[in-house]
């Protein structure tokens, strides 16, 4: 049969990937890659443009072929396509491992290195050098009985992770609330009145069928009068896939956990680190386990009193000692009345439209860049947009699929995802083509998807990752966009792009009344940048105790004693937190970040990425949050570089010196 993922010719044809093409597709990618590199290996005397860069030209094939397979996988799930997808990744698993392994390759680049090296350019001696260490990290070096367990290890793993990511998915979409009295609503925004109406319609229900998606889970918590309701819904919530709550013990990953602790700590110690902490700094920033716990425990010392504060305040104010499910809502109520201010408030002044209009206007004017929507692009949900980049010559340089709204069948949360990366080889060219997701709440009665500010930061957020992946200049894609750039980095342009949601400058390009179209009121404009420091404290150690955890996780684990996560989050919780959770929560459970996604072992990352965009942009605050000359600066040294340089020397290009917390802390209105 024709298979769709196996054209390379332009954008996916999302409009006719089915999952009964991926695993076909996967096998003959790979099988064309193995053969290929058998090629490039016969070639006598091999060098970078007869060996390396054919070897980029074939990663690239393969990755053209599994990312649109694997975005489907989160985005339009079903039985069929977890199947296909779930054997793929360990197909791809085991041939990455083989290749990492293989002996012949790897002294090729060696040899390559040690005599072209010296007169490369500074990408191809980085290609080069990530290659060396990523053979290293693959086991080139075992014994043979050790890389065979190698490989077995990473496939093991590959199923382990989905499956945890899968429980995950059918925990959530397996709880619902159905409601009759509308008394037992109170205080919920029209908006999650209205979808709530709407499911229960579609299930052929009176009332209101109240579900676990983030925007219900969300307005629940901050909004519902009655607290019975805010229990139910934060006890199903922090009980997803785990031996408690509702579903207690059907989709359960206390078992996936502790084995991929397990699997985690075995591959670490197979290639000769003491830990999967130590494994998992080998390719970031920070250099050893002591200073990441240095850096995380800097920043629990700034930021503990504060929280600690601000939750004193809060019980104050609601007169009695709060419960975790109550946080939300008095905080609410508490942000209301002394800024005069609430997300439920604003919605009408962010439709989505006027947000992305604005968002548009804000990358016309640091890059000259136009955002240009495309009706000719095949997409995977009628919900779905597709937008051109031009640059400021008009001329096309890459795109973006939008994702915004949650609905059944696709995975939680918001992320940036490589749909196509940069290259530029032997004459051949890809445009970047990025997934920006998210799941804000769908359109209603007519109207457009109102977001929260929340929501609109959010968008910032993955718009900045996008902008990372699409404006690179660098040919070669294993370190073009945001491959090969350090974990602990890759959050700087999405941190960077975040602040522009709060200046006074941009608010007025990004909002405008859902009815009238004009834009937020000054006053309502200035309550909003004063709320925004409102528990920054609380905010921040909630992010240390989820980094703490697990790097800790990782970094003690023992195969005499597992991996002791509810003992290890228990003495996490008694450092940093100020809120203490119920007994029966089992948020670790539901974790999908460091479980079964990129984090592991590099949850800090947000927190030390933060320090580095807080860093940055002041750099702009000091002249102008639109400056021409640093936006180009910045754009230069960061964004257009991708993984080509070590990202400390980008920083250190950009701002004049290394990166100081000052910043973040003066951001946040914590004292130094």
């Amino acid at each position: 049969m024709d298979n769709p993922l196996l054209a390379h010719d332009g954008p996916p044809d999302y409009a006719t990937i089915r999952a009964e093409h991926i695993e076909p597709a996967i096998r003959a990618a790979i099988a064309r890659h193995r053969q290929r590199l058998a090629a490039i290996l016969a070639e006598p005397e091999p060098g970078f443009a007869t060996l390396v860069e054919p070897f980029e030209e074939e990663n690239h094939a393969l990755a053209r072929t599994w990312s649109p397979a694997e975005h489907l996988g989160a985005v339009r799930d079903s039985e069929a396509m977890r199947a296909a997808c779930n054997a793929c990744r360990v197909l791809l698993a085991d041939y990455h491992a083989e290749v990492g392994q293989n002996a012949a390759l790897h002294g090729a680049c060696e040899a390559i290195r040690e005599r072209e090296g010296h007169w490369l350019p500074r990408a191809a001696r980085r290609l080069l050098d990530n290659l060396l260490r990523d053979f290293r990290l693959a086991g080139v070096a075992l014994p043979p009985e050790q890389r065979a367990r190698f490989r077995e290890l990473m496939q093991a793993l590959a199923t382990a992770q989905a499956t945890f990511d899968e429980n995950v998915l059918d925990a959530t979409q397996a709880w619902s609330r159905h409601v009759t009295d509308p008394a037992e609503l109170g205080g919920l925004p029209a908006d999650a009145l209205a979808r709530a109406a709407a499911a229960a319609r579609q299930r052929g229900l009176d009332g209101y069928v109240l579900t676990l998606d983030q925007p219900s889970y969300v307005a629940v918590l901050a909004h519902a009068t009655n607290e019975p309701l805010r229990r139910q819904f934060y006890e199903a919530w922090t009980t997803r896939a785990s031996d408690r709550g509702p579903h207690a013990g059907r989709y359960d990953n206390s078992a996936l956990m502790e084995r991929i602790l397990g699997l985690r700590h075995e591959t670490a110690q197979l290639l000769g680190f003491a830990s999967y902490a130590e494994l998992s700094l080998a390719t970031k920033m920070a250099a050893t386990p002591a200073e990441v716990l240095g850096f995380l425990g800097e920043l629990a010392r700034h930021y503990r009193p504060a929280a600690e504060r601000e939750l004193a305040e809060l019980e104050r104010f609601a007169g009695r000692r709060l419960a975790a499910w109550d946080v939300a809502f008095y905080a609410e109520k508490l942000r209301e009345e002394r800024h005069a201010v609430s997300q439920e408030a604003l919605r009408p002044y962010f439709p989505l439209p006027r947000v992305l209009g604005g968002l548009a206007q804000v990358a016309r004017q640091l890059y000259g860049l136009a955002l240009e929507p495309r009706a000719d692009v095949p997409l995977w949900h009628p919900d779905v947009r597709y937008y051109a980049i031009l640059d400021h010559g008009g001329a096309e340089i890459a795109g973006f699929y939008l994702d915004p709204y949650a609905r059944p069948g696709k995975r939680g949360g918001a992320w940036m995802g490589d749909c196509i990366n940069r290259k530029h080889l032997g004459g051949r060219r890809a445009q970047p083509v990025a997934h920006l997701v998210c799941n804000f709440a769908p359109p209603s009665d007519g109207a457009p998807s109102l977001l929260t500010h929340s929501d609109v930061v959010t968008l910032f957020h993955e718009f900045g990752h996008g902008l990372h992946l699409m404006l690179t200049q660098v040919d070669y894609p294993s370190v073009a966009g945001i491959n090969g750039v350090p974990w602990d980095a890759v959050e700087l342009p999405s941190q960077f792009m975040e602040q522009y949601a709060w200046r006074a400058e941009v608010l007025p390009l990004i909002s405008g009344h859902v009815e009238t179209g004009e834009p937020l009121p000054a006053a309502l404009l200035e309550r909003l940048l004063a709320s925004r420091n409102f528990h920054a404290g609380l905010a921040a150690v909630r992010q240390l105790e989820f980094a703490l955890f697990d790097f800790r996780l990782h970094a003690e684990y023992d195969p005499a004693t597992g991996g002791r996560i509810g003992e290890q989050l228990e003495a996490v919780r008694r450092e940093v937190a100020v809120i203490r959770p119920p007994e029966f929560n089992r948020f670790a459970h539901a974790f999908t970040h460091v479980f079964s996604g990129g984090y592991a072992a590099g949850y800090y990352s947000y927190k030390w990425a933060e320090v580095l965009a807080a860093d940055a942009f002041a750099a702009f605050e000091e002249t102008g949050v639109f400056d021409a000359a640093i936006a180009l600066r910045f754009l230069d040294a960061i964004l257009s570089q991708g993984g080509s340089r070590d990202a400390m020397e980008a920083f250190v290009e950009f701002r004049g010196r290394h990166p100081e917390v000052g910043p973040l802390l003066r951001r946040d209105g914590i004292a130094a």
